[in-house]
């Protein structure tokens, strides 16, 4: 069922109703492909007010992310979110990717700096003849009229922010630059995204901020993560997932329960919906649908 090309997310997430989405990544191979689509399928009867598909460091994947988002916008009844990074490109070549999502039916982005190819904590080198910071691709995306651009936020600050209020700063920039909408990274304390609401409000902005959500599966991959990105993970949390150490499917239950209720509390506190960290696989996030009640 091909999707309506015109729907905005920035729209669709102002609209009053909660929203809930989900992030994929794009496929590394033909396995990586079919669990891919498997995931889609079992997540799209949940009809969510979008998915978004992720763009690789340095811009690895850039073809495989218009491949996909395009496919996701002919033959589902999803809308499509294409990321895009000033990583690796110049100015004429974001410009053409650009027109690639337009022709494939893709009109929403999440505009990003992105991260170097050695990792978010890297030292930032600008491509000659590109952008330096995710404001100028907002700036340039929006004045070519036909995308809602959605960008990042930082709960516990972007890791090279000089302070919390310095991140709200570059999050407001980016919403006057023309974003709709913004989606954070991965946290476990609603206080944090509250916190940068309150901060982004203070400066006279009412951008949404869709809060990102990704379940503890693995505590030692989620810790590493965290560091990568800045993003703490609470004492009580590995103490609650470590009291079941030994027993992979308890720790897992636990860390679902974790999420779950951290959903509960964002939703109950006013968060506009909720963004999914898939990793690919459908399981994790209908099991959080589950304990929040929420069914097909």
């Amino acid at each position: 069922m091909a999707n309506e090309q015109t729907r905005r997310i920035g729209d669709l997430v102002r609209e009053g109703e909660r929203s809930f989405s989900f992030e994929f990544m794009p496929p590394k191979d033909e396995a990586g492909e079919a669990q891919l689509w498997q995931a889609i399928s079992e997540l799209e009867p949940y009809r969510p007010t979008f998915v978004s598909v992720t763009y690789g460091a340095g811009g690895s994947t850039r073809d495989t992310t218009v491949r996909v988002t395009g496919r996701i916008a002919a033959e589902t009844s999803m809308t499509p979110m294409a990321h895009l990074t000033c990583v690796g490109h110049t100015r004429d070549e974001l410009d053409g990717i650009l027109d690639a999502y337009a022709a494939a039916g893709v009109h929403n982005i999440m505009a990003l700096r992105g991260d170097p190819a050695e990792g978010p904590r890297a030292e930032w080198t600008p491509t000659t003849g590109g952008l330096t910071y995710a404001q100028e691709l907002v700036e340039m995306a929006s004045a070519r009229g036909e995308f809602s651009i959605g960008v990042a936020a930082f709960p516990e600050g972007h890791p090279s922010a000089d302070s919390l209020d310095h991140d709200a700063d570059v999050l407001v920039a980016k919403a006057r630059a023309g974003a709709e909408f913004a989606v954070t990274q991965m946290f476990f304390r609603a206080e944090d995204y509250f916190g940068l609401v309150e901060r982004v409000r203070s400066r006279g902005v009412d951008l949404p901020i869709l809060p990102g959500i990704m379940p503890i599966l693995n505590l030692a991959n989620i810790r590493r993560q965290g560091e990568l990105i800045g993003t703490d993970v609470p004492a009580e949390v590995v103490e609650r997932i470590s009291a079941h150490d030994g027993d992979a499917a308890a720790m897992r239950a636990e860390g679902i329960a974790i999420a779950a209720e951290l959903c509960e509390e964002l939703l109950a506190g006013g968060a506009p919906g909720l963004h999914f960290y898939t990793l690919n696989r459908s399981k994790a996030t209908r099991e959080i649908f589950a304990a929040l009640n929420m069914t097909v």
